[in-house]
């Protein structure tokens, strides 16, 4: 469906780039595109015209680590569910985050082609959807859900030989490796992620394990590189960040107990790191109630100690931070908590920086997704109040945003439209 024109006008604009707010301008939109700003009146004729009244619009947000797929910490009952529960779950992930001002989201590891066709075709209501397909671990790293005691069941082989879950792929050499990351990409995977560290929900690998060969990394590496996308790595140890950089991967996930020489190395050799501290405040504060395991919950105990020094470490390096929330099951509700706690370290405009121009470069797309310039995807939040000032006004699960455009549609509207109404989201799509 092709949306309607329209014209946003006297707003302030944040473009996702300048730490400073514009004068007041006219924003048109038509055709899924950003066609015009000025500082003069642009003419309103045959446009429905939407008055900002001196509120601020800026780039919707962009949530580079989310897992759409997955209902439960409870990683065990999580591979007996019914994939219909779990696409019900996805539908009301998907359409909460985009009312939270989330225009775009990466999930990076569990979305597949399924959901990305669901959305494109009006099933879902839902932010533009980026997508890593199954993640690739080795046999007992922290995509390995299985139990020590477990037996392989024969029935869950993939095309590669491998064991594979919902979630994963095991893969133990660089031939393995290639095949998979082959697969995945032809699926319409967009990047393709590894487990290049141990983590918290997994049940046999320590935090502080490094995983997966030079050869199998580098095999992930090359692959991508000669389809033109890139490799993201789960690492929470400084070791594990340090060699997957090493190695070509171009971003980091997490990166909880980095220390400030791999910061600076990081730093140095332009790679990303998407920080998650959603999740992590989450699991510390509230992980047993909802089924994270004894063992688990002591892994979060120790990284939380850590994790904003390492935050205050990149920040003062120069690292490329994006901005992620990592966040499971009924957690979700806490997704613009990410704000809240990254207001320790950083600045208002830090963290709006992170969450819209970075999170675009991450996703090879800092022309497109997370600026208002002309050319640009019609993606944009009206907000009540200026977030460079107070970044609170990101924290309230989208109350201070009256308008959220995604796609040139208007996915929620409470300001006066003249010209008539504007056609909104619609099901299913033309």
């Amino acid at each position: 469906m092709t949306a309607d024109s329209i014209l946003v006008k006297n707003a302030h604009i944040f473009d996702g780039h300048s730490p400073d707010l514009s004068d007041r301008a006219d924003i048109l939109l038509a055709d899924g595109e950003i066609k015009e700003i000025s500082t003069g009146n642009l003419d309103s004729g045959g446009h429905h015209v939407v008055d900002a009244a001196g509120r601020t619009v800026m780039p919707g947000l962009i949530d580079n680590h989310i897992h759409v797929t997955i209902p439960t910490l409870d990683t065990t009952a999580f591979t007996r569910m019914p994939e219909t529960y779990i696409a019900q779950y996805a539908n009301v992930f998907l359409n909460a985050t985009l009312q939270r001002g989330f225009t775009t989201i990466r999930d990076v590891g569990g979305g597949d082609v399924g959901i990305s066709r669901a959305i494109d075709h009006g099933l879902v209501r839902a932010p533009r959807f980026y997508y890593a397909g199954k993640i690739m671990s080795q046999t007992g790293g922290h995509g390995d859900m299985r139990p020590g005691w477990e037996v392989d069941p024969s029935d869950q082989l993939c095309t590669c030989g491998s064991y594979s879950t919902k979630l994963t792929r095991i893969v133990d050499d660089p031939y393995e490796m290639r095949r998979a990351v082959r697969d995945e990409l032809r699926k319409g995977s967009h990047c393709i992620k590894i487990m290049g560290s141990g983590g918290v929900v997994s049940p046999n690998d320590p935090l502080h394990h490094t995983q997966f060969t030079e050869d199998e990394i580098c095999a992930a590496v090359d692959e991508c590189a000669r389809q033109e996308t890139y490799v993201s790595a789960h690492c929470h140890p400084t070791e594990a960040v340090k060699r997957c950089v090493e190695f070509g991967v171009r971003c980091i996930e997490h990166a909880t107990l980095i220390d400030r020489e791999t910061a600076d190395y990081v730093a140095g050799q332009g790679a990303y790191v998407v920080p998650t501290f959603a999740v992590l405040f989450a699991l510390y504060e509230e992980g047993a109630r909802y089924g994270l395991p004894p063992a688990s919950q002591e892994k979060v105990n120790h990284v939380y100690a850590q994790a904003l020094d390492g935050l205050e470490f990149m920040r003062d390096a120069g690292v490329k931070m994006g901005l992620g929330t990592d966040l499971l099951g009924a957690q979700h509700i806490r997704q613009c908590t990410e704000f809240t706690i990254r207001k320790e370290v950083c600045t208002p405009f830090e963290i709006l920086h992170q969450a819209t121009a970075v999170n675009a470069e991450i996703l090879m797309q800092p022309d497109r997704l997370g600026c208002i310039r002309e050319g640009a995807y019609a993606d944009l939040l009206v907000v009540d109040g200026n977030p460079l000032e107070d970044i609170s006004l990101l924290e309230q699960n989208g109350a201070t945003l009256p308008v959220i455009i995604r796609k040139g549609e208007m996915v929620k509207c409470e300001l006066a439209v003249s010209k008539g109404a504007v056609r909104a989201f619609s099901w299913p799509a033309d």
